[in-house]
């Protein structure tokens, strides 16, 4: 086990736990908008290994909508997003315009990737969070967890399962990742998930059921999975190990996160959907 790896977690792991338990809504959108910005650099600073010149203001004012989400009236958001969708295409292509091709389509098509990726998915996190849910007396501060318990449980038992029992390797996209690994992760986080499900329908009167729990786990450690090869896959392309060094034996903000945001949209759209027909 990497040292740095390890102790990085035990020091970061409760100051997480505290920020989302007594956090509000507001200061969470905040945090999260910070967390973009970070994630945008960190994009940024690995595209110049490939001479590619991201628009990189675009994604950082993208990350405002974040910190202000709560505060802007929410029947407002839907437009606002709609808005700036064909605003920022108009931009980018009016930078190649004006510099007369200096700036070139693959920097403008990976500056709209990494906007949509990053500044895109994060805001589904914040949603989720602030949401309204009442269906079997959950709320976003609750519900956020089964992201959590998706990306971080998988993870940490992917990583034991591979370790011990790992000798199919899975994917080129990343040689260390083994098919024992995957279904130990996914099987961790569903167990993991399910103790949190009961503890949350004991101590603080929810009522979510089991099979719904197993089914949305067991869904949302396959698609977190996908989002590590997937940020695996960028920084293949990029040519670097992790997106930056920002923790120790962890690499960067990105790196941290590269689940738990491509988790969120989906996560948020089933607990959505079951608010709406429940």
């Amino acid at each position: 086990m990497n040292i740095k790896r390890l102790l990085t977690g035990i020091i970061g792991f409760p100051i997480v736990l505290a920020i989302l338990v007594l956090a509000n809504k507001h200061v969470i959108d905040v945090l999260l908008a910070i967390v973009a910005l970070i994630s945008v650099y960190e994009f940024t600073k690995c595209a110049k290994n490939k001479e590619i010149n991201v628009i990189s203001w675009i994604g950082y004012l993208s990350c405002l909508l974040i910190g202000l989400l709560h505060i802007l009236p929410m029947q407002n958001i839907p437009l606002i997003i709609a808005v700036a969708f064909p605003l920022i295409i108009f931009i980018l292509f009016l930078h190649v315009i004006l510099t007369n091709m200096k700036i070139t389509f693959q920097d403008i098509s990976v500056t709209l990737f990494g906007t949509l990726y990053i500044v895109g998915f994060i805001m589904f996190f914040a949603l989720l969070y602030g949401s309204d849910i009442s269906v079997w007396n959950l709320n976003g501060k609750i519900a956020i967890w089964y992201i959590l318990f998706a990306a971080w449980g998988t993870d940490t038992c992917a990583y034991i399962a591979g370790k011990n029992f790992g000798k199919h390797k899975f994917s080129k996209v990343s040689p260390n990742k083994t098919i024992e690994g995957c279904l130990g992760g996914t099987i961790g986080s569903v167990i993991g998930g399910l103790i949190f499900t009961y503890a949350i329908n004991t101590l603080l009167g929810c009522n979510v059921p089991y099979f719904f729990a197993a089914i949305l786990l067991t869904m949302l450690s396959i698609i977190g999975q996908v989002g590590d090869f997937a940020a695996s896959v960028i920084k293949r392309y990029f040519e670097v190990k992790d997106f930056s060094e920002l923790f120790p034996g962890h690499g960067g903000m990105l790196d941290r996160i590269d689940s738990i945001i491509f988790i969120a949209p989906f996560a948020y759209i089933v607990f959505v959907i079951a608010n709406l027909i429940i």
